[in-house]
């Protein structure tokens, strides 16, 4: 499966399993995803569903969305995500319908993708995990200075990409192979195992892990097989027999 689900995050607890170990969680709640356009091979030339989410006045889109949220029959939202189909996914999905957590189960593995958290115009040391300077006597004034940046004469410049102090956070990131602990239908959550990127209130995106369908789809296509002798080599040997039972053989 690869269709996906726009959340939002809500914050961290503790959730306790039936061996009563406490699990740090994330909660998630899913956010009414409402499918507003399913793209297929012929007319669009690939398959895709797309989602719209939040809720918007009419009069606040532009008149392009409008007619398209109105021909789908779905409410205005403030943006949409789409989500690419594999082959023979998305069947039964329609236009109007609404994706929820149902979607995923337990113990799946999952990818989340979030904004990460502004953290303003930071230094390098906490930026980029620079070291630092001396902290012993006669260093004044030095110790969380970022050094020499440039060279002499030849070239005489700053290299782009230098490593510098300046803007933290607000990037596009993504945790893989997070764990899916429960998940609630009746109230839209889903609790997941650890840490996602992203300040409470923001804006999710939670898809099927795909390290673990590449594995999957490994595994199907290459079973575990015993290793199979090369021709010419060698029998392998057969194990001693017990010192007991060789007396009792030549008996």
């Amino acid at each position: 499966m690869t269709i996906g689900l726009v959340g939002r995050k809500c914050g961290m607890t503790r959730v306790f399993t039936d061996a009563g170990v406490t699990v740090p969680v994330t909660v998630v709640e899913a956010l009414p995803n409402r499918i507003s356009q399913v793209k297929s091979d012929k007319a669009d030339g690939y398959r895709a569903v797309q989602v719209t989410i939040g809720g918007r006045r009419p009069s606040r889109v532009s008149k392009a969305l409008a007619g398209h949220f109105a021909k789908a029959n779905v409410a205005a939202g403030h943006t949409s995500r789409e989500f690419r189909l594999s082959k023979g996914e998305g069947e039964a999905l329609s236009t109007g319908a609404e994706l929820k957590v149902d979607m995923f189960k337990a113990g799946q593995i999952v990818d989340v993708t979030g904004t990460t958290v502004g953290k303003g115009f930071a230094g390098t040391m906490k930026r980029h995990n620079f070291a630092g300077g001396m902290k012993s006597h006669g260093n004044s004034v030095s110790h969380r200075a970022p050094g020499s940046i440039g060279q002499r004469q030849t070239p005489g410049r700053v290299f782009k990409g230098k490593r510098m102090s300046g803007h933290m956070g607000v990037k596009n990131r993504t945790i893989e192979n997070l764990r899916i602990v429960e998940v609630d239908v009746p109230r839209n959550l889903l609790l997941i195992s650890g840490a996602i990127p992203g300040a409470e209130g923001g804006r999710v995106i939670i898809k099927p892990s795909i390290k673990a369908r590449g594995q999957a789809r490994r595994k199907k296509l290459a079973p575990n097989k015993a290793p199979v002798a090369a021709k010419g080599a060698p029998a392998p040997k057969a194990a001693p027999a017990a010192k007991g039972a060789a007396k009792a053989e030549k008996k």
